[in-house]
């Protein structure tokens, strides 16, 4: 019987410190041995949104006691792990940094193998950590930073066929929550606001539904969004609670009927190459909001495919999703030095056209 792999799994990409445990041995489904998450919420409430620089910071002073809490929940030492996986990008590149050097600095004093991982491949992969969905499947990778449909073949073998090509939904339900003065993050709170709504009250576009293929876009929807508010404020002096509730269930209305139309479209793409076993899965912190998950497992349904949806603890951003994943690159022959560089940018796709623009540090998206 082959020998478990034990790794230690570091996340800084954003505004979440997060250390893990995940061992795995071949054959078997994979054990999660602790999992520690550290949010930053209550630092960055009073600016409506993440502050890179704070953030950093905060992921500095964190990252090692994150670590030892990993390691102690899962009655662990150093010498007892194989290697350790850390998210090298994309993201805030100061927290970036600050995972990454945390991980070196681990690396060299253990004398354990290195492995960078794509965050974005960290989220694609979950589905094989919680559910051993076997390959190739379809992947809507949903989350506030980014939006994509991709083919998953292997753990380094993604092909995008589409995605947003502003906004991600993660972003404009957090753009919205503060157009609506409701607390950050934006996607609960919206969520439970467009659970009292009427959705059918104000009439929002669903972008881009016109046009063939399974790109997306939400800036426009964010701004529809603005102008309605702008409306009731103009004829009422304010909007009443109702009316925020009204705002917020056709928000999510017209997003939840963008991403099933352009799922089911990439469903029909996916299924072209894998007839006999289709399968869509979902992951992103937006992967959390009900009416979304729903909508997708119908049209999975309809189409006749598997739908996998990590629980809800690995939906956004964590450390084991990473350890799974350096797991795979590790087994891959995959292993990384002192020169493994933060990337604030890394595409999963390199062969596809960056979807938002790209400049001196390369493609957004």
């Amino acid at each position: 019987m082959s020998h478990p792999l034990i790794f230690l799994g570091i996340e800084s990409s954003c505004d979440d410190t997060a250390a893990a445990v995940v061992r795995h041995r071949e054959g078997e489904p994979a054990e999660i041995l602790a999992s520690v998450v550290d949010g930053q919420t209550a630092l960055h409430a009073a600016f409506g949104g993440v502050v890179p620089e704070i953030a950093a910071r905060a992921h500095a002073e964190r990252l090692d006691l994150c670590v030892e809490r990993a390691l102690a929940e899962a009655r662990l030492q150093l010498s007892d792990l194989d290697g350790v996986a850390v998210t090298a990008g994309p993201g805030l590149i100061g927290g970036v940094l600050s995972g990454v050097m945390c991980a070196k600095g681990i690396a060299a004093g253990s004398g354990l193998p290195l492995v960078g991982v794509n965050h974005l491949a960290g989220h694609a992969l979950t589905p094989r950590l919680t559910d051993g969905l076997a390959f190739p499947y379809l992947m809507l990778l949903v989350s506030g930073g980014h939006c994509q449909f991709l083919i998953v073949r292997g753990p380094e073998d993604f092909s995008r066929v589409g995605g947003s090509i502003d906004d991600a939904p993660g972003e404009a339900f957090d753009k919205t929550a503060k157009l609506l003065g409701l607390p950050q993050p934006g996607g609960p709170s919206v969520e439970a606001e467009a659970a009292r709504g009427d959705p059918r009250r104000f009439a929002f576009p669903r972008p881009m539904l016109d046009r063939p293929g399974c790109d997306m876009s939400f800036s426009g929807l964010k701004t529809a969004l603005l102008r309605a508010r702008d409306a009731v404020v103009a004829e009422k002096g304010g909007i009443t609670r109702e009316d925020r509730a009204d705002l917020c269930a056709g928000f999510q209305a017209a997003v939840v009927e963008v991403l099933a139309e352009k799922t089911r479209r990439a469903l029909a793409l996916h299924a072209a190459e894998a007839p006999d076993r289709p399968a869509l899965a979902v992951a992103g912190g937006v992967a959390a909001n009900g009416p979304i998950r729903a909508a997708l497992m119908r049209v999975a349904a309809q189409a006749g495919a598997g739908f996998v949806a990590p629980p809800l603890r690995l939906c956004t951003d964590n450390a084991a999703m990473i350890a799974w994943a350096g797991i795979e690159r590790f087994r891959g022959g995959a292993r990384d030095g002192m020169d493994l560089s933060a990337r604030p940018r890394w595409p999963l796709d390199r062969t596809a056209p960056a979807l938002i623009g790209s400049g001196k540090k390369g493609a957004k998206a």
